[in-house]
């Protein structure tokens, strides 16, 4: 089994993804604001549908390993991380300690705020491209150690507004760019690691209502697709046979 970092593991789609890899029995570092919602995620990882479970395992060459039958609860730290201030967060891991290989991050973190580029200030701008790409970028360096020795895998959840600008979205739009840029330079410098880039299309999260709540419409999730259906899409890339890397994904409601 491996070990996994999960930015933002509170949200819709990092919690999601932090549920289905509590079940394959990997063990989990999630991180975001809230220490006392990032507990109640872990406690909730000790019953439930995340306890005693009975997987297939393959090996890292792909082929069929075993089945193993995970323990109830699975091992899971917890770190707060302010992603608004990444010039912070070196020191913040290195104070949590970090293990010396992680085979996986998922980037699932991200702020919107919707506005014309004649309404948006430099804040906007600024708070959007803290979180969504300079502390993935910042993260993802400090991580790179690690990462290298485990020969790790790096999932940077980014939107279809990463492929597509639309009005309104111009700041979100080019935090998504940047990160898909990020993706693509890093898979160039990296041989050893794998690096997704998954664009989901909208998806039924808190975020998704948000920006309903801008736009000045009715929210219903069930015209989106569910974060449970995004993270099935991720954790199949992340599982993907060693031989291969699935470099990009789209997920769109249908």
């Amino acid at each position: 089994m491996g070990t996994y970092l999960i930015t933002g593991a509170t949200g819709g789609i990092g919690a999601a993804v932090a549920g289905l890899l509590a079940e394959r029995g990997h063990e989990l570092i999630l991180t975001g604001r809230s220490r006392e919602r990032l507990e109640a995620l872990r406690n909730s990882m000790a019953s439930g549908r995340h306890g005693r479970t009975q997987i297939l395992v393959r090996e890292r060459n792909g082929e069929p390993g075993g089945v193993r039958t995970t323990t109830p609860g699975t091992v899971a730290r917890v770190i707060p991380l302010d992603l608004s201030e990444p010039r912070r967060l070196e020191a913040a891991l290195a104070e949590a300690g970090l293990p010396d290989r992680l085979d996986g991050v998922v980037h699932s973190a991200g702020v919107v705020d919707l506005g014309a580029v004649a309404d948006q200030d430099a804040d906007h701008w600024i708070d959007q491209l803290m979180v969504n790409l300079v502390s993935a970028a910042e993260l993802t360096r400090i991580l790179l150690p690690a990462l290298r020795a485990a020969r790790g895998h790096v999932v940077f959840v980014n939107s279809t507004s990463g492929l597509r600008a639309g009005p309104q979205w111009s700041a979100y739009a080019a935090s998504k760019f940047g990160l898909r840029a990020l993706a693509d330079s890093l898979r160039a410098e990296e041989p050893s690691l794998r690096v997704t880039s998954l664009f989901p299309g909208r998806t039924a999260t808190e975020m998704q209502r948000k920006v309903h709540a801008q736009e000045g419409r009715h929210y219903d999730p069930a015209r989106f697709v569910d974060p449970a259906t995004v993270a099935r899409a991720l954790v199949a890339a992340l599982e993907t046979p060693a031989d291969a890397v699935v470099s990009d994904i789209t997920v769109r409601p249908h």
